[in-house]
C-alpha cells in the first residue's frame, strides 16, 4: 500500500510534471475483541506546471471514503474532537501544493491501535523551485497530559480520555514563486 504511492510520486517527479502529493494513505487501526475499525486519512496532492494540489485528498491509489464522524462516534467509543484542513501544509510555488488534514480523535475506551504513514521524517518533494509539503506528525496526549509522539510506524495501547493527534504530509509545490 504504501510503496504504491511512493513509486507513483517517483514517477511523477522523473517525468516533472507533478510534485510529490503526501506520499502516504495514512493508515489507522484501533480495536479490541469485539470492535475493530481502519481508516485511510487524506493528504495533501501535489501541484503542477499550471494549477495547485488539492487540499485534504486522497491521492494515487486510495480511493477510500472515510467514515463519517457521526457514524464513527455512533457506533464506537471515540469523539472526533477536530477534523479540519492543515492550513500551510502545502508546499509554496508558482502553485501551491495541497494541504493536508488535522485529524484528532479522543478515545472513550482501551484500545489496541496500530498506524503506517510515511513522509513522516522526508517531505514531500516540490518541482522545479516548488518547495516540499509538511511531513506528517503523530501523536497521543495521555489523560494524564504526557504526550507520546509516534514514528512513522507504530503500535499502541490507547485508552479513556486519551487524544490522538495525526497531521497528514501535504503536497509538494511546483515552480518558484513570483515575486
Amino acid at each position: 500500500m504504501e510503496t504504491s504511492q511512493c513509486i507513483v510520486d517517483a514517477l511523477y517527479g522523473a517525468l516533472g510534471i507533478l510534485a510529490a502529493s503526501q506520499g502516504t494513505m495514512n493508515n489507522l487501526t484501533f480495536g479490541d475483541a469485539h470492535l475493530q475499525y481502519y481508516e485511510t486519512i487524506a493528504g495533501g496532492a501535489g501541484a503542477g506546471a499550471d494549477f495547485d494540489g488539492c487540499d485534504a485528498v486522497q491521492t494515487h491509489m486510495t480511493n477510500s471514503r472515510l467514515t463519517d464522524p457521526e457514524i464513527l462516534e455512533s457506533q464506537f467509543p471515540v469523539l472526533v474532537r477536530e477534523f479540519a484542513i492543515r492550513g500551510g501544509s502545502g508546499g509554496a510555488g508558482r502553485h501551491h501544493g495541497g494541504d493536508g488534514i488535522v485529524r484528532r480523535l479522543e478515545f472513550r475506551a482501551p484500545f489496541s491501535a496500530a498506524l503506517l504513514a510515511n513522509h513522516r521524517r522526508i517531505a514531500p518533494f516540490g518541482l522545479e523551485g516548488g518547495q516540499p509539503g509538511a511531513c506528517g506528525e503523530a501523536r497521543i496526549r495521555r489523560a494524564a497530559g504526557a504526550v507520546e509522539h509516534l514514528g512513522a510506524t507504530a503500535r499502541f495501547e490507547i485508552g479513556p480520555g486519551d487524544e490522538l493527534l495525526i497531521l497528514t504530509p501535504g503536497g509538494g509545490g511546483f515552480g518558484s514563486p513570483l515575486t
